[in-house]
């Protein structure tokens, strides 16, 4: 029952389609707050309080580089529910 527990927080996370969009960017690379605010049309605060929920979900992992932080995909599991996901719901 534990694994389903798990499993229901991340689909929980995931939930959002502006996460979604997050995560379907840093599958293909890794982004900045901004980068990911602007393509999902909302303000960068918003774009980190959504990164922020993933992240301490253990789903991203950001990287400070200067002025700048980088985020980038932690879960290689990520993948496989993301394309379940855009098969579904193309």
């Amino acid at each position: 029952m534990e694994g389903l527990t798990q499993a229901a927080e991340c689909l929980k996370t995931l939930a959002h389609p502006h996460r979604l969009r997050m995560v379907q960017m840093m599958l293909r690379g890794e982004h900045t707050v901004g980068e990911l605010a602007e393509a999902c049309g909302i303000p960068s605060h918003m774009a980190s309080e959504h990164l922020g929920k993933m992240k301490d979900r253990g789903l991203l992992k950001p990287e400070r580089r200067g002025r700048q932080i980088f985020y980038h995909v932690a879960d290689p599991h990520l993948a496989s529910i993301l394309g379940c996901v855009e098969t579904r719901f193309k």
